[in-house]
């Protein structure tokens, strides 16, 4: 058994590649998006999604107040915002967010996926919001964003197949 540290468990964590995704929300500040990959959906019936928060995480508080989110699932070439949004603020994307159905979204994101926060449930050192489905929207033919090992990577687009 290997040493339980949280370096060993990030680096390991970390060898499971994910989709990338820019939650937003909107508030009496203004617009806000946070980069994450700690999303999954739930369940088909009724339609639910879960996110993970940081316990001491702006967006966690944010959420609590407007109690609606979307998960924007970035495109392939979307890393920019990934970056953007993630802490490292590109100035050139300060108004990249757009208004869809009276929430803020990332235009041309492989999938926006709308939700009302339906619980909360207290994990650690975050919160697991579990979100009801109120609507979505994709782009067939766009690829995804991924995350694996530290970094960005894409699936080719003769990998990519939609499957409808």
């Amino acid at each position: 058994m290997s040493d339980l540290t949280r370096q060993s468990l990030r680096k390991t964590f970390g060898s499971f590649a994910t989709g990338v995704t820019v939650v937003t929300t909107a508030s009496r500040e203004g617009d806000h998006g946070m980069t994450l990959n700690a999303f999954m959906s739930v369940s088909l019936e009724p339609p639910l999604v879960s996110i993970s928060l940081a316990r001491d995480s702006r967006m966690l508080r944010l959420l609590r107040r407007s109690r609606a989110y979307v998960v924007n699932v970035l495109r392939h070439d979307m890393e920019p915002l990934a970056m953007h949004f993630s802490g490292r603020n590109d100035p050139k994307l300060r108004d990249v967010l757009v208004q869809e159905n009276g929430c803020p979204v990332i235009p041309g994101a492989v999938a926006r996926i709308f939700a009302h926060v339906e619980s909360e449930v207290e994990a650690g050192d975050h919160a697991i919001i579990i979100g009801r489905v109120s609507a979505v929207h994709r782009e067939p033919s766009a690829s995804p964003l991924l995350f694996c090992y530290g970094r960005f990577h894409q699936i080719s687009n003769n990998d990519h197949a939609d499957g409808d």
